[in-house]
């Protein structure tokens, strides 16, 4: 039986998730095993963030370079 792939959260929910592993790490208190899986749990979610980001800022710039195009409305005009 093969596994599913888990579905990519949202950039919003790997932050979040993000957020807690690092707060739980900090806390202390875990096994060494429990600190090693959260860790490497949370570099996935920092790969994902960054995956997200990067995804935005090649977004942005399509967005930006057909703005700059010859013919493109002014930025100052209205909708």
């Amino acid at each position: 039986m093969a596994e599913e792939k888990a579905e990519t959260p949202s950039y919003e929910q790997a932050r979040e998730e993000l957020t807690e592993v690092v707060r739980r790490l900090e806390t202390g208190g875990l096994t060494l095993e429990q600190s090693i899986e959260l860790w490497e749990r949370g570099e996935k979610l920092a790969a994902i963030c960054e995956e997200w980001l990067q995804g935005a800022r090649v977004r942005l710039a399509a967005a930006m370079a057909r703005r700059e195009e010859p013919g493109a409305e002014p930025e100052n005009a209205p909708f």
